[in-house]
């Protein structure tokens, strides 16, 4: 196949289906993408403050957790949620959509704690010490003494996390549940072409997921080192104005 006539059926089949692509595709895999990850969000802040627990039967259960979602494939905990937990539990009458969301979630969570977990424990412990020996409770330490420095490691690790997710949500196809690579398929049984969807799908997905990375990389700058950032920004300003 030539280039141009493959940038000839690009064109063609945009025309043809893009409403598939963007209003299905693109919307189905941005709700899948945001229910896994805030979902996973409040679940794995739940499950990092378990792992840091004293009770040692909590740290051995959430370890058991984390090392099982993080140690098999996605694909084969989205068929443990679509085909056998739904048989296993049939009194849970959720939609395939909802079990692959929470299956997403439940894998979200698994790294979404971890990258909790470190940003805490990475925050010096003299500060807990100087907190504690102010009169803190062990709530108001990590209130207002770790977790403000602890965001600063946390947000960047959380938007990786969301692009990750956002590209995973791709494996949701096998199960043809509208996301964009499930327009892509659809498209590909139309046309009878094969290269053309993918190059479009991908195309979409590359829109999405690089202005979400240079976003990412912004705060995660401004994070890092604030006061520079405000400098450049001061300097930037300074230079517009001669």
């Amino acid at each position: 196949m030539h280039f141009f006539e493959f940038l000839q059926n690009v064109i063609h089949i945009f025309q043809d289906y893009w409403k598939i692509f963007l209003f299905e595709g693109v919307s189905n895999t941005l709700i899948l993408t945001a229910i896994s990850v805030a979902l996973g969000t409040i679940f794995g802040s739940l499950v990092a403050f378990m792992k840091m627990s004293k009770y040692k039967i909590v740290r051995f259960l959430v370890s058991v957790y984390i090392e099982v979602i993080r140690g098999t494939p996605i694909l084969l905990q989205l068929y443990v949620f679509y085909f056998v937990i739904p048989q296993m539990i049939p009194i849970l009458d959720m939609t395939p959509f909802m079990w692959v969301a929470v299956a997403l979630c439940l894998n979200s969570a698994a790294y979404v704690s971890e990258v909790i977990r470190s940003g805490i424990q990475a925050v010096d412990k003299g500060q807990t010490e100087a907190a504690r020996s102010l009169g803190m409770s062990s709530r108001q330490t990590m209130q207002k003494i770790i977790m403000p420095q602890a965001v600063r490691n946390i947000l960047p690790a959380l938007g990786n996390e969301f692009i990750m997710m956002l590209k995973e949500t791709s494996l949701a196809s096998t199960f043809f549940l509208g996301d964009l690579m499930t327009s892509c398929l659809i498209v590909k049984g139309a046309t009878f072409l094969t290269l053309e969807p993918l190059f479009i799908a991908g195309m979409f997905y590359l829109i999405l997921t690089f202005p979400l990375s240079k976003l990412v990389q912004h705060f995660e700058k401004k994070l890092n080192n604030p006061h520079s950032y405000k400098n450049h920004k001061k300097s930037h300003k300074k230079e517009a104005n001669v």
